[in-house]
């Protein structure tokens, strides 16, 4: 494997004058995140024109070094390698992508902070707020960029809901709910992974989905001052992946929780991975005073708006708006009017935005999720769990 540190280049044949700086991508996972991530990165140059760095697919990591390798030469990363450890002394990874389990969140992530390294982190960014907290000292300890993978931030019609909440156009907010359902593990022979494993996973539906939808409350409403929860797991037992007999699922199956914000508004969250028929219903709906916003991610070209000031008599009610125009959000770099994109898209506006905030030092947030954005998740799910245990309202504290 080369050595080389890795400097600025002249970008291909077709891009914009001038030299754009090349950062190596270090990618920790090759499995549905490896996969979508490393898709993300091969597009961004080309549709994101011009792009404000070029990135390259320097080395990928797994434990299964077969798995691992199929995926290097699959998605063309210049290595491989079975240790982190190992892929994160290689001088040409600018940018360490952790698509891993969520209990190889903290230890990975610490360690390339403090090699310098950027940080991209799926998300939840950890099992719990205390290992969050880790990860962001560590962060902002090394000064080194970092963001988690809440890509739903860079969904087109999120984002043009933001802009719309923000410019005041709702007026005052009254209500945030939310609900994000799938089906996948209902059958009670689903065997038990590692994502219903809470050494592993550190919770269940509440980090896999509901911290996506308490991510988007934050993001487009506020922060919350206090949550009331409850959660509940409905198969108790599941087979062990090995065939070797039957082990405890000790994460929840599904959560529903209030959140009441420092604005004011009233919120509901759910989250489940046991409706029929859901296969990835992320779902929301904003009541202001001026008006609505209604969101389906299975429908995600889409947004429904509602304005209290139009005509009863004349086109008063909810408008279905295809957010595909030149003027709405990312889609000068995409298709003409009424070609819709898809969920993979999401992941190349969001990691358009890092390579910006690392180029031109930029923050991450608020549009994106830095860290302390990932912290703060992990510290309204820390009280979720705890409210869900004490039967009580928890205060939100970080």
């Amino acid at each position: 494997m080369a050595k080389e540190d890795v400097g600025f280049v002249t970008m291909a044949a077709g891009a914009a004058a001038g030299d754009v700086p090349e950062l190596g991508i270090g990618m920790l996972g090759y499995a549905f995140m490896g996969k979508a991530h490393s898709n993300a990165f091969k597009k961004l140059p080309y549709m994101m024109y011009p792009p404000p760095a070029v990135p390259k697919l320097v080395a990928i990591c797994g434990r299964n070094e077969q798995a691992t390798a199929t995926a290097a030469k699959r998605f063309g990363y210049d290595s491989y390698y079975t240790d982190w450890k190992k892929m994160l002394k290689n001088k040409k990874v600018d940018i360490f992508d952790n698509g891993g389990p969520n209990d190889a969140h903290a230890a990975p992530c610490i360690a390339a902070a403090e090699a310098g390294k950027h940080i991209i982190c799926e998300k939840p960014l950890a099992r719990t707020a205390a290992e969050a907290k880790k990860m962001l000292d560590a962060v902002e300890k090394a000064g080194v960029k970092n963001m988690v993978a809440f890509n739903y931030r860079f969904v087109p019609a999120l984002v043009q809901a933001r802009k719309l909440i923000q410019s005041g156009a709702l007026g005052r907010i009254f209500h945030f709910r939310a609900v994000y359902l799938q089906e996948w593990i209902i059958d009670p022979n689903f065997p038990k992974i590692w994502r219903l494993d809470k050494k592993v996973a550190g919770s269940g539906a509440l980090g896999d989905l509901g911290a996506h939808i308490i991510d988007l409350g934050r993001y487009l409403v506020g922060e919350p001052r206090s949550v009331m929860g409850m959660t509940r797991t409905f198969v108790e037992e599941r087979p062990l992946p090995d065939g070797s007999g039957k082990g405890k699922v000790d994460v929840d199956d599904a959560f529903v929780a209030l959140l009441d914000f420092e604005n004011g508004a009233l919120g509901t969250v759910e989250a489940s991975r046991f409706c029929q028929g859901r296969k990835n219903f992320n779902c929301l709906e904003i009541n202001g005073e001026k008006g609505s916003i209604q969101f389906n991610l299975e429908k995600m070209n889409e947004l429904n708006v509602f304005w209290a000031n139009e005509d009863p008599k004349e086109t008063r009610g909810f408008h279905n708006i295809n957010i595909s125009e030149s003027y709405h959000p990312y889609w000068e770099n995409w298709w003409p009017q009424g070609h819709i994109i898809g969920w993979e898209h999401s992941f190349v506006h969001e990691f358009h935005h890092f390579l910006d905030a690392i180029v031109n030092n930029k923050p991450v947030s608020p549009w994106g999720a830095d860290f302390a954005d990932g912290y703060k998740n992990a510290v309204i799910c820390d009280a979720i769990v705890k409210s869900a245990q004490s039967k009580k309202t928890v205060d939100v504290k970080y």
